[in-house]
């Protein structure tokens, strides 16, 4: 099996491609809101490194969020476009679990929502059993929870074969919708 897996969501650009039981490609780029530049560039290095075409991949998986706004909708686009166009299955896993899948233990994984808030969620990596669910919380609330590791959205290492075998396939690729878990700022303004 050939899978590519893509996060945009944090402030690392995430792409691996698995081929089978090994990893070809793996690159984590630390962004300056410039995820949207990366992103084709190291897709297109990772199949060239591969010696593969787009179209000899099996899926594509994604971290659909939460995130960034921007940031978020960068792996969402070019998965479903590469999907939809070339006819890949393509499955999703939250950007928080992607994060805490190279963790073992009970992990908290954050991303910085701003105002003293995260994305964040509290998960049993051992058991896989979600101890806080997906929300936005503050981080008075988030050190309520005894944990033994915790991940960050500028620090974290992923294992691909976990978000392989933790994804979920994606009947309507082109109805994905990122997962954002509150509004833009410019929909709060609406009001």
């Amino acid at each position: 099996m050939k899978a590519l897996i893509l996060d945009s969501s944090t402030k690392l650009l995430y792409v691996c491609l698995v081929w089978d039981d090994r990893i070809v490609y793996e690159k984590y780029t630390e962004g300056k809101n410039d995820h949207a530049k990366n992103i084709v560039y190291q897709v297109d290095e990772a199949l060239k490194q591969a010696k593969l075409e787009t179209s000899d991949l099996d899926r594509i998986v994604i971290g659909y969020g939460p995130g960034s706004y921007t940031g978020v909708r960068m792996a969402v686009t070019v998965g479903k476009m590469m999907a939809v166009f070339k006819r890949i299955p393509l499955y999703v896993i939250s950007t928080l679990r992607l994060m805490s899948s190279g963790k073992a233990g009970i992990c908290r994984a954050a991303i910085d929502a701003r105002r003293g808030n995260a994305f964040s969620c509290v998960l049993n990596m051992d058991t896989d059993e979600m101890i806080l669910n997906e929300g936005l919380y503050s981080y008075d609330e988030l050190n309520q929870y005894a944990c033994d590791c915790e991940v960050r959205d500028d620090a974290f290492t992923v294992n691909p074969f976990y978000c392989i075998n933790h994804s979920s396939l994606v009947s309507e690729p082109h109805l994905l919708v990122p997962n954002y878990l509150r509004e833009t700022e410019a929909e709060r303004k609406l009001v």
